[in-house]
């Protein structure tokens, strides 16, 4: 049995009582605090053991679950204090559903970080929280409809809460496009078939994502699977710069997005740019430059830098469609890494492998799994419908060598275009190199938080699951930032996934996993993970704690 006691013990003494103690001991005070600490100290030894009955011929009903997770705790912090519950919670005043969306939201979300799945599955799994989530799983599929009618106004609610909280910088932004599959052989307005990211035939959808430089998405846009990368920085950017009041920003992209039509939108709206450069795809001049080795600055270790400012021609459209030349003056930089020219290499030589095994089997292979191989074979032609290779070609394969020297000559090069003229060609380069946090949190999307393949079909809901698979990589991205980079999003998520208990009798529960992620996250959000017993009320105290919308950093 636990004797729990409400208050610590205190003696009171008067004046009158103080008189007769002095009779009987020659420090009366000394003497009693000394027994008030030992009565103390008793209490809490009772407070902190207790004695549980165990039957070894208990046994469990069908379905039975004692597995409760607790690494939530620390998604929670972050979800409060982004005020999402208070975002919701107003906006369901004005809605006739009698669902609590804001806990549909909560396990959405929760779920899609530590126990990715279906909708169905998600709702299946619920006990698995503490919460009390008190809905249907028809209730989970109506709130998509009110997730995806405010949609919008929560990604600008959750920007401006991140602004304010960290400090969140906006006159630098990364861009990049990918995109989603769907196992499904209909196509619709949005699920398209298109270039997939990942070579496979289903219908995809595409997703422009803009992210700051503490590597904390912003927003993001969806687009029709068959629209190319291209197409999608000009309504993004006009949407992000109009709805979050944004300044001058310079727009840091890769080289499927250096289109003249960008670079003249984002100049005229009077941003800035600084965009990779696809040098095999440049003029004869350029590639001349770049491979003429005077100008280049060693920095060691066989890197080298060169740059110069010039009047690059660039293609516009105009607003009737009428294709015309305009001049844009940038700063072009141009570096050699050896590092770069070895994974080219290593990169070519297993796409090489493929077109020989093309060559030798054509059968085997169709546009989509030809990928990477068809570039270096030569009378390659495939059957528009089917997307198999022709049979009228298939004796005509062989290797292209002439493409394979080309190729060869820029090994090693990569080059930047930018407005930015008046800053280094070095700070260009680490600018640039920022683009892969954004790379990183694609992966995080398909991998971690397995944000596809996506079984829903009505648009609205397809566009709900893709605002909490955002809202989980948001909360994902912002404990790695708090952890100053000290632990990657899938080490996070994994502690936090095995951080669990399990009902052992009454209401004690038992903890049996902690490590350092856990223990440095406890540190930061004020969460003790090391307990390895608590009781239901010390664990609820806790949650409770969690969801008052305090901020610390």
């Amino acid at each position: 049995m636990a004797s729990i006691f409400s208050s610590p013990v205190a003696f009171n003494f008067t004046t009158n009582n103080l008189d007769e103690l002095l009779k009987q001991y020659d420090d009366p005070i000394a003497f009693f605090t000394e027994e008030v600490r030992k009565m103390n100290e008793e209490m809490n030894k009772e407070n902190s053991t207790i004695n549980l009955k165990i039957s070894l011929n208990e046994t469990m009903p069908l379905n039975y679950s004692a597995r409760k997770n607790f690494g939530y705790a620390a998604l929670s912090k972050i979800y409060h204090e982004l005020q999402i519950d208070k975002f919701i919670k107003n906006k369901q005043r004005y809605s006739k559903e009698e669902y609590d969306a804001n806990n549909i939201l909560k396990l959405l979300v929760y779920s899609r970080l530590l126990f990715p799945a279906s909708k169905k599955k998600t709702f299946e799994n619920k006990d698995i929280f503490f919460e009390k989530f008190d809905f249907s799983l028809d209730d989970v599929y109506r709130s998509l409809s009110l997730f995806n009618k405010h949609c919008e106004a929560l990604l600008l609610w959750i920007h401006e809460h991140i602004k304010k909280l960290y400090n969140r910088n906006t006159e630098l932004v990364y861009y990049d496009v990918t995109n989603y599959y769907f196992e499904i052989d209909k196509q619709d307005d949005l699920r398209r078939k298109g270039v997939s990211k990942e070579h496979r035939p289903d219908p995809i959808v595409q997703m422009g994502l803009f992210m700051d430089t503490n590597g904390i998405p912003i927003t993001y846009k969806l687009f029709p699977g068959n629209a190319p990368d291209k197409t999608t920085l000009i309504p993004a950017l006009r949407t992000i710069q109009k709805e979050y009041s944004l300044g001058r920003i310079i727009v840091v992209a890769d080289k499927g997005l250096t289109t003249g039509d960008n670079i003249w939108y984002i100049l005229s709206a009077k941003n800035g740019y600084i965009l990779s450069y696809s040098i095999r795809g440049a003029d004869k001049d350029f590639q001349k430059y770049v491979l003429d080795q005077s100008g280049y600055i060693e920095k060691g270790e066989g890197f080298k830098i060169k740059s110069r400012l010039y009047p690059r021609e660039i293609q516009i459209t105009t607003a009737s469609g009428k294709k015309i030349k305009k001049t844009v003056d940038e700063l072009q930089v141009v570096f050699y890494s050896p590092e770069y020219a070895a994974k080219e290499k290593q990169e070519r030589e297993a796409a090489l492998v493929k077109a020989m095994d093309l060559i030798k089997n054509p059968g085997k292979y169709n546009k989509a799994t030809a990928y990477g191989a068809a570039k270096y074979v030569k009378n390659l032609a495939f059957d528009p419908t089917t997307g198999e290779i022709l049979e009228s070609v298939q004796r005509k394969l062989s290797l292209d060598e002439e493409k394979l020297k080309e190729e060869e000559k820029f090994d090693g090069y990569y080059a930047i275009v930018t407005s930015e003229y008046k800053e280094s060609p070095e700070k260009i380069i680490n600018i640039y190199k920022g683009l892969w946090k954004i790379e990183e949190a694609f992966k995080i999307t398909k991998s971690d938080i397995e944000s596809r393949p996506v079984y829903l079909s009505l648009e609205e809901h397809i566009n709900a699951h893709f605002l909490t698979c955002f809202i989980s990589l948001v909360i994902a991205k912002i404990l790695e930032y708090r952890l100053q980079g000290k632990y990657c999003v899938t080490e996070i998520l994994e502690s936090l996934r095995k951080a669990s208990c399990s009902h052992i009798k009454e209401n004690y529960y038992v903890f049996d996993f902690f490590d350092e992620v856990l223990e440095e996250i406890g540190k930061n959000l004020n969460i003790d993970f090391s307990k390895k017993f608590l009781r239901l009320k010390e664990i609820k105290k806790v949650l409770g704690e969690t969801k008052k919308g305090d901020f610390s950093l």
